[in-house]
């Protein structure tokens, strides 16, 4: 009996002994999977694999990773090395840049460096984490500082890169020079996305930040507090429309001792046709890549720019025929004088097939409705902005009713009627 329980021990831990193998073929395996998944969904970030050396306890891997600037197609390439350490169910994979996280000559972090480390699973799951510490950077030549409390940026990805949760904290920044001072107090983020079909993904996310001050030299603060930005994209229709929404919100604006909030706008797209949208977005991205990447010859350049011009255009119209309606329902600034209101939709009905067949532009059947009301005394304080409302006002865009300046609008028929001044829309799209 003591034997066979000898043998059961023994071969636990030979397999044991043997895991650390297994789970470092599989990391190496998911590194060079999400290499080049990264690589080809985006012409932007490129990653390089130099040297992967992979040991029975751990490995050695180096690369570099070149991000192009998409206004002037230049490439900036950074060379990184990690040490992996296998686990039993998981890797942990340690970067740093191999010229150092500082510029050189320069002492950007003297207490600890950054930390930046992807943690993987056998299953699945990895979680890419950066860690950087309090620093402070002065530039002798210009005057010029940045100090940070340092932060925390965090990404979780499972169910084989379908979901991913999104964290970054930073608790305090102050960017400083002679002409200006700027002060970021309290930032979150918080991130949730799922992937929904083609390059179509839902989720929810919020952004906080507790303030953001500037103060320009030889002039008055100006701060913002308790700024928000709160996102929520969903499907309906069994997972055949989607529905998207964004509200940012700002509790004040402080000018010197006073201070004016809320403010608020509200951003709304619904009944999206979800693989007409994944098209659509497929095909600007299409176009971005080409805008910024080499092709084999100016003709193959432009037949690619003309598929991706076509495909695009195809999406919409697809879209449109779907049934949709965008715009902002909810506008709400608070000034002085008073607060100005507005909202605004543009919608599109669905159609049959025989109406798509017979479809020839996208505003043909747009409808839509406007309204802005602010205060009369908004344009009398301010001569600037008396100046640009002049010529509406003289048109009668804008009407005064009582103490408040009101457009209210309607969209029909390639039509547009602001308080009753017809305007014909230009046959675009």
């Amino acid at each position: 009996m003591n034997a066979k329980w000898m043998i059961a021990g023994a071969g636990v831990l030979v397999v044991a002994g043997g895991l650390p193998w297994v789970v470092g073929y599989v990391t190496e395996q998911q590194w060079q999977r999400a290499t080049a998944e990264v690589n080809s969904t985006q012409p932007f970030l490129k990653l390089e694999t130099e040297d992967y050396r992979r040991g029975i306890l751990g490995s050695e891997l180096s690369g570099s990773v070149s991000l192009l600037n998409p206004e002037t197609g230049e490439s900036n390439r950074v060379a990184f090395r990690a040490d992996v350490t296998h686990g039993v169910t998981g890797s942990l994979m340690n970067f740093e840049p191999a010229d150092g996280w500082s510029a050189p000559g320069m002492d950007w972090f003297p207490v600890e460096d950054p930390r930046l480390t992807l943690e993987t699973r056998l299953w699945g799951t990895a979680t890419l984490e950066l860690e950087v510490p309090g620093m402070s950077v002065t530039d002798a030549g210009t005057g010029e500082s940045l100090d940070t409390s340092g932060g925390l940026a965090r990404i979780e990805i499972s169910d084989a890169g379908s979901s991913a949760e999104a964290l970054v904290v930073w608790p305090a920044l102050r960017l400083s020079g002679p002409e200006m001072d700027v002060r970021v107090s309290d930032f979150r983020m918080e991130q949730t996305m799922n992937h929904l079909s083609g390059e179509v993904w839902t989720g929810s996310g919020e952004v906080v930040v507790e303030s953001v001050s500037v103060t320009p030299d030889q002039e008055q603060p100006v701060a913002l507090n308790g700024i928000s930005v709160q996102s929520s994209s969903e499907s309906v229709n069994n997972g055949g429309r989607l529905d998207s929404r964004v509200a940012f919100e700002v509790a004040d604006i402080a000018l010197s001792e006073e201070a004016y909030g809320p403010q608020r706008l509200v951003f709304a797209l619904e009944g999206l046709d979800v693989a007409a949208w994944s098209t659509l977005t497929e095909s600007l991205s299409a176009m971005q890549a080409l805008a910024v990447t080499q092709a084999s010859g100016d003709q193959d350049r432009f037949d690619q720019q003309m598929a991706a011009m076509e495909q695009m255009n195809a999406a919409v119209r697809d879209l449109a025929a779907a049934g949709f309606s965008v715009g902002f329902p909810e506008l709400y600034i608070t000034t002085p004088e008073g607060a100005v209101t507005g909202s605004a939709r543009i919608s599109h009905p669905e159609l049959t097939a025989d109406q798509k067949t017979e479809m020839l532009m996208v505003m043909q059947r747009l409808t839509g409705d406007m309204n802005l009301s602010l205060p009369l005394a908004l344009a009398e304080t301010y001569p600037e902005l008396r100046l640009q409302l002049a010529p509406l006002i003289k048109q009668g865009i804008l009407v005064q009713e009582g103490d408040r300046l009101v457009l209210d609008a309607q969209v029909k028929d390639l039509m547009v009627d602001v308080n009753g001044v017809e305007i014909p829309l230009p046959p675009l799209l």
